[in-house]
């Protein structure tokens, strides 16, 4: 229930909304991989649900795309 509510919030945000934020799930990420990558994150789960919202977010973006074709 929690994804879909994220998906329904997504589209219902406008092109630039999105381009949002992927740049701030793109720069936690990075984040997230440097805390890992100096022993400072503890939850590591955490990098896979992010990596996974960014292709949920890239998804919608390509669907808005090829709906206004």
């Amino acid at each position: 229930m929690k994804i879909n509510k994220f998906v329904e919030d997504l589209k219902a945000k406008s092109a630039a909304e999105l381009n949002e934020e992927l740049v701030a799930a793109k720069k936690e990420l990075f984040n997230l991989r440097f805390q890992n990558a100096t022993n400072q994150l503890d939850n590591t789960g955490r990098i896979k649900e992010v990596r996974r919202n960014i292709a949920r977010i890239q998804t919608v973006i390509t669907e808005k795309a090829n709906a206004s074709k």
